[in-house]
């Protein structure tokens, strides 16, 4: 297959945000009066929307209930916990050899994008991105199936071009919906049987190996 465009997931992709969410989902909790295990992990919450995470850690499927503690996380994420968070090795570098070879680059992330715009230009990665696409905070675009197809139908892109890469299954069950090619990368939160069972085309170990995939290395 030959890529023009790449889509990449921001959280367990391109930068390690476990800090930043665990903390805001903890406190979201004490605040719902639900507070969780010290010792109990929340990796899990890592990546799928967070209105489902917290319907499951509430055990409360109403809408209004999950909204309020996703209110909560936000209070603490969007002034301390989106820069707890740090890029995985080699990322910068990878992305400037794709930049580099005329690779249009995308960021494709269920956070939402008033967080990850301003996350990519902390850590100085907005350089190599055209555009970087997420969820609206009133929940639109919150599912990968969505977001790439408005991100396919907004940047006119070519699906047979584009490859979606990211560490969960939503990643690869979004791009499979809009007949996307996807690679699951394991140095995120999502196991390589998560992802080879959503159907990933192919499975990269380390940043590098995107490189190989596409033949640039």
């Amino acid at each position: 297959m030959t890529f023009t465009t790449l889509l990449f997931d921001l959280d367990g992709t391109l930068t390690d945000p476990k800090v930043g969410i665990t903390e805001s989902i903890r406190y979201a909790l004490v605040k719902m009066e639900r507070p969780y295990p010290a010792d109990a992990s929340l990796d899990w919450c890592i990546g799928p929307p967070l209105q489902e995470s917290f319907a499951s850690l509430l055990q409360n499927e109403d809408p209004a209930v999950s909204q309020e503690a996703l209110r909560f996380f936000r209070e603490r994420f969007g002034t301390v916990g989106l820069f707890e968070n740090v890029p995985y090795p080699t990322i910068a570098e990878v992305l400037g050899s794709l930049q580099a070879a005329g690779l249009r680059l995308f960021i494709a992330t269920s956070k939402p994008a008033v967080y990850a715009r301003q996350i990519v230009e902390h850590f100085d990665l907005a350089r190599f991105f055209l555009a970087v696409y997420g969820s609206e905070l009133d929940g639109r675009l919150t599912h990968k199936n969505e977001l790439i197809h408005h991100v396919l139908q907004t940047e006119a892109l070519n699906p047979a071009q584009t490859l979606m890469i990211g560490d969960r299954k939503h990643d690869i069950l979004g791009a499979k919906a809009n007949n996307v090619a996807a690679a699951g990368v394991t140095w995120g939160y999502g196991s390589p049987e998560e992802l080879s069972a959503a159907g990933a085309n192919t499975l990269l170990h380390q940043p590098a190996d995107l490189l190989h995939f596409i033949n640039l290395a």
